[in-house]
């Protein structure tokens, strides 16, 4: 008998209402003449995720409840089989369903697992444009006013949840990033209750289809240097202190302190000035 250890277990994060199948072999080509089911939920009392089995054109599945069960393929010289694990749209965070599985076939019993664990979604909510920091704002206060629990909202853009707390809503956080026109991004577990309680928010429009993966928006997540874009010999206008309105040129840049040394260009005599780089605005490239 060959068991798969704990450490060994598969485990994916699925947002809610999306799937993953595992193609999995007996192992020697030899062909499979049962499979024993086991399912699992953590916490027992967990929304049910959906489990099917296929194999040689026999199925199993818990549609009906059950979370035990056991069934015997066609035998073919085929030794495979297909895992497929549905998230429930319901699923609260961290939600965890563990299939077990015995897949005998002649006189040996292979024991594997498999685990999927519920994660939350983010999607992008079009609104009007200029008018994001609105919507964001009012959906801070809808999801606010529902909860039960004061406190469970920090920022309206930069939101901490504890484990609970994430499992007791639908929303989590809210990015409004600067610099990006007509969106702003939702983090959640059910995108239709996030749909529906989006509906009566005014200047928001509609939610773009699928799902975005969180390594497409964490550039908006890091604060851009000021400095960023702007080289040496580049002209500026000072926009704040004494100087401000003044044209200069870019002489010096130190990035790791965000600071810029300029020359202001209607200077009889050109001094160095050392400013931070928001206050500056670059207005001309270095031709």
């Amino acid at each position: 008998m060959s068991l798969v250890t704990a450490e060994n277990v598969d485990v994916r994060s699925l947002t809610a209402g999306s799937s993953f199948s595992w193609d999995i072999s007996a192992g020697e080509d030899l062909p499979i003449s049962s499979v024993k089911v086991s399912v699992v939920m953590d916490p027992i009392d967990a929304p049910s995720w959906d489990v099917e089995i296929n194999s040689n054109g026999d199925s199993w599945d818990n549609y009906t409840g059950k979370q035990t069960g056991e069934f015997q393929p066609l035998v073919t010289r085929e030794s495979k089989l297909t895992l497929k694990l549905t998230c429930p749209k319901g699923a609260r965070y961290d939600d965890k369903v563990t299939v077990h599985l015995a897949i005998s076939s002649n006189e040996n019993v292979r024991e594997m697992s498999y685990s999927a664990v519920a994660t939350s979604s983010i999607v992008a909510l079009k609104t009007r444009i200029g008018q994001e920091k609105d919507v964001a704002k009012s959906l801070y206060n809808v999801f606010k006013k529902e909860s039960k629990y004061e406190n469970d909202f920090y920022a309206v853009d930069n939101s901490t949840f504890t484990e609970d707390e994430c499992k007791r809503h639908d929303v989590y956080s809210v990015l409004c990033p600067a610099g990006l026109n007509g969106y702003v991004f939702v983090e959640g577990m059910n995108t239709d209750r996030m749909r529906e309680k989006t509906k009566g928010i005014k200047k928001a429009r509609s939610f773009v289809d699928g799902e975005t993966n969180v390594n497409e928006i964490e550039h908006y997540l890091t604060p851009l240097s000021p400095v960023i874009g702007i080289a040496e010999g580049d002209i500026v206008e000072l926009i704040n202190g004494p100087f401000k309105g003044e044209k200069a040129r870019v002489f010096k840049i130190d990035k790791e302190k965000e600071e810029i040394t300029v020359e202001l260009i209607e200077a009889m005599v050109p001094i160095p000035v050392t400013v931070t780089g928001e206050s500056v605005k670059l207005i001309e490239k270095e031709k």
